[in-house]
């Protein structure tokens, strides 16, 4: 099966004091159509720069990424504009909301900037609000909304156009077990569509629900677990820690 999204030698630099800092070292993967791949690890291990290499938010020093079977590197960031708006879903962990536009216009601006109609944009829009339990938050400008509502959010604006690919940074990190069951049940639907996910999180129960999960640190990948009823059937108990490790 064709990855939707696959990673060969990706390689970041950061300037520092005599030899760069390798925030990505050489890392290898890939997400096929209908998976989970969540990414743990400590704090600066370089979880969120991956997401933004893998997103075209970022260019590699080295290395390369291919997104639905196409080699990125020759593209601009106007084209990488373009397939974000339909073919790549992003949640920010700082959110990045538009503070002008209410919950819903927040949505649904996705969803219009992809080309659907007004009334479609809305109704799929109110739809996802509706699911992430904040359609009563969909009049309400987001310095009105905690940063829990915000998080549904910004999810919310990142699956209205149902990419291929969803790359989350956190994206439970500000919910509480309600709002991230709310969460979780959403993701598996997505998955069921035959959309891929990579999340990055220091939640274990996104790490559980996952099909696979990777460990990252100083930069690099150090460990790759297969979990669920097709892998190793991994226990919470043994995740909870692995940020310190």
């Amino acid at each position: 099966m064709t990855a939707v999204i696959q990673a060969i030698g990706l390689t970041k630099l950061y300037p520092a004091d005599g030899t760069p800092l390798r925030a990505v070292d050489s890392v290898d993967l890939d997400v096929a159509p209908g998976e989970t791949v969540s990414v743990m690890g400590p704090s600066g291990c370089g979880k969120s720069t991956l997401l933004h290499l893998l997103g075209g938010l970022q260019r590699p020093d080295a290395g390369h990424v291919t997104l639905l079977g196409e080699r990125t590197d020759g593209w601009t960031q106007a084209h990488w504009a373009r397939v974000r708006r339909r073919s790549v879903g992003f949640v920010f962990q700082a959110f990045h909301l538009v503070d002008e536009l209410t919950a819903v216009e927040n949505v649904e601006v996705a969803a219009l900037l992809a080309g659907a109609g007004r009334a479609a944009a809305r109704r799929q829009a109110m739809h996802l609000l509706e699911r992430l339990g904040v359609a009563d938050r969909a009049r309400y400008l987001p310095h009105r909304m905690s940063g829990g509502q915000r998080q549904r959010v910004a999810l919310a604006r990142a699956m209205v156009n149902r990419p291929a690919l969803i790359l989350a940074d956190e994206p439970t990190g500000s919910l509480d077990s309600t709002a991230t069951g709310q969460v979780l049940t959403l993701l598996t639907g997505v998955r069921e569509r035959g959309q891929a996910l990579l999340l990055v999180s220091h939640d274990p129960r996104v790490a559980t629900s996952a099909d696979r999960l990777l460990t990252m640190r100083d930069g690099a990948i150090v460990d790759e677990t297969r979990i669920g009823a097709a892998g190793t059937g991994t226990k919470l108990s043994t995740l909870v820690g692995l940020e310190d490790r």
